[in-house]
């Protein structure tokens, strides 16, 4: 595990290592966005109902909502990436968007190569199987094919124990290997799974992981930007404080999930 993050954080520095170094001496990234008009958000567009590709190849859901929303309020336009999730800080570290708002989770191990704003939402993961498949704790994992999204920190998280897993780009594929019998259970964060699935029809069982805490979901921007962070925090701020944030949160997925 200890090789992993090490090569993760390694990577990410490396694809970020030009940029951040001339942002060392660069003034807050705030004014060169405000001169722009317009801030670009990056996101998997894999991961109903937060974000995801619709009929008319539309970036929609929760997090681009999210985002709009909060780009409106700073006086600026929005301008949603797409790119696979495993890459997605690299992405921002090489200038390629300015934000992450893709639902990711604020961890220790992030959190010394991005700066975070929020969370916005938390969730707690959560471990799906087909009906009668006699998995119904972590224990039963053990032997059985385990499928996770590539990058997330569920895959770090069944690697330490030992699990045998299989990763995919996003949680559509997810539900799919799990409906097929190529997986015998996924692990994902609870509320977007169990929405997908109700959506879908898909019929399913699910506990959750009881040795971890619910998480915070937050939005990543790079380092040295505490006027950007706090103008985007008021921005998160003011929405939970009058009902908007509720409103796009009852929207996408039917609750209040602060």
């Amino acid at each position: 595990m200890f090789i992993r993050r090490t090569i993760l954080k390694t990577a990410v520095i490396a694809a970020g290592f030009t940029v951040a170094a001339l942002n060392v001496a660069a003034a807050d990234e705030l004014e060169t966005l405000k001169e722009e008009g317009v801030i670009r958000i990056a996101m998997s567009g894999a991961y109903p109902p937060f974000n995801f590709v619709n009929d008319e190849n539309q970036v929609v859901g929760f997090d681009p909502s999210i985002g709009a929303e909060m780009a409106e309020r700073m006086g600026l336009e929005v301008e949603i990436v797409t790119t696979a999730w495993d890459g997605i800080i690299g992405g921002l570290l090489a200038n390629k968007y300015d934000a992450i708002v893709g639902s990711m989770t604020i961890t220790a191990e992030r959190d010394e190569v991005v700066d975070f704003v929020g969370p916005y939402y938390s969730d707690k993961r959560a471990i799906f199987t087909k009906p009668g498949s006699g998995i119904s704790s972590l224990e039963d994992l053990e032997g059985k094919r385990v499928g996770l999204t590539l990058g997330e920190t569920h895959e770090d998280w069944a690697r330490e124990r030992g699990y045998d897993i299989s990763t995919y780009k996003g949680l559509p594929e997810l539900l799919l290997e799990l409906e097929n019998g190529r997986v015998d259970a996924i692990v994902n964060d609870s509320i977007a799974a169990i929405l997908a699935m109700t959506a879908k029809g898909q019929e399913y069982e699910m506990f959750a992981d009881p040795t971890t805490e619910p998480f915070g979901a937050g939005i990543a921007i790079r380092e040295g930007n505490p006027e950007l962070a706090a103008e985007m925090q008021a921005a998160l701020d003011s929405m939970m404080e009058d009902g908007t944030y509720l409103a796009i949160a009852e929207e996408w997925v039917g609750a209040d999930i602060r």
